[in-house]
């Protein structure tokens, strides 16, 4: 399986991932939790408010996947449902009516690229939404984030390239230019998160960075990856590449700031 070499992507969070750990998780970070003696992961789930599904596909794990004490599991502030396809069902008609993404759909559950469901088969629809509650207020798109605004410490990501969309998903903004494009570090800070390889729950390669006044920076879609979990890195050190990797249709990479106002 795939896992972060780290105890905790904020600093307050200890590396044992106790319930005492658990008691500082805010719903709108990334966080990582060491998986000890007598772990579940519906337990762990359940700790978190997430889905079982969901940390099987942040982690890229597979149905069936076993966890085992000293194991890292990114837990990523989504959730999904779990379906039993019916007749004429596809990836792309889920994806549609529970606003979902068909490619997160086929990868999560190794299904052929045509999306193509047999009737009866069970399957996790990662990030779904459900139907409305008559009169409330549809979903945005944008899931929150933003805090106070910290005017000079986060540096653009990237030189050049264009804005390619506006705020969306956590505190997100992307960020267009050529693939291989160097990133930087937006601030200092240490890296908590570095994958290099893998889905990442449509995040591709992607880097976390933890900011000492608690704020952290999300860098996805990358095409590489030139940094080390636990690793410092200052402000403006070239920490990876532009590229399109993850749920991702352009060279751009995908830069979100939690717990502060994206400046950009």
């Amino acid at each position: 399986m795939n896992i972060v070499d780290s105890s905790s992507i904020l600093p307050v969070v200890g590396p044992m991932g106790s319930l005492a750990d658990f008691e500082t998780y805010k719903l709108d970070q990334i966080t990582t939790y060491t998986v000890h003696d007598g772990d579940t992961l519906s337990k762990i789930a359940d700790m978190f408010g997430v889905s079982v599904a969901t940390i099987y596909w942040s982690n890229n794990l597979k149905q069936g996947d076993q966890i085992k004490v000293g194991d890292i599991l990114v837990i990523l502030p989504i959730t999904g449902i779990q379906y039993q396809a019916k007749k004429g069902d596809t990836a792309a008609s889920l994806a549609k009516k529970y606003k979902s993404d068909a490619q997160d759909i086929i990868a999560y559950n190794d299904l052929p690229a045509d999306g193509y469901l047999e009737e009866g088969a069970t399957i996790i629809i990662p990030d779904a939404e459900l139907g409305q509650i008559p009169g409330a207020q549809p979903k945005s798109q944008y899931y929150g984030g933003g805090g106070p605004e910290i005017a000079g410490y986060f540096m653009r990501p990237i030189f050049g390239g264009r804005k390619s969309q506006g705020l969306h998903g956590f505190n997100g903004v992307d960020l267009a230019n050529s693939c291989g494009t160097p990133v930087y570090a937006s601030a200092g800070g240490t890296v908590i998160v570095a994958r290099s390889t893998g889905w990442n729950g449509g995040y591709g390669r992607y880097i976390v960075i933890a900011h000492p006044n608690g704020t952290q920076t999300v860098y996805a879609h990358l095409s590489l990856v030139n940094v080390n979990v636990g690793q410092y890195v200052p402000q403006g050190h070239t920490i990876g590449g532009i590229g399109s990797s993850g749920n991702s249709t352009g060279c751009h990479v995908h830069f979100e700031v939690r717990g502060a106002k994206n400046p950009f």
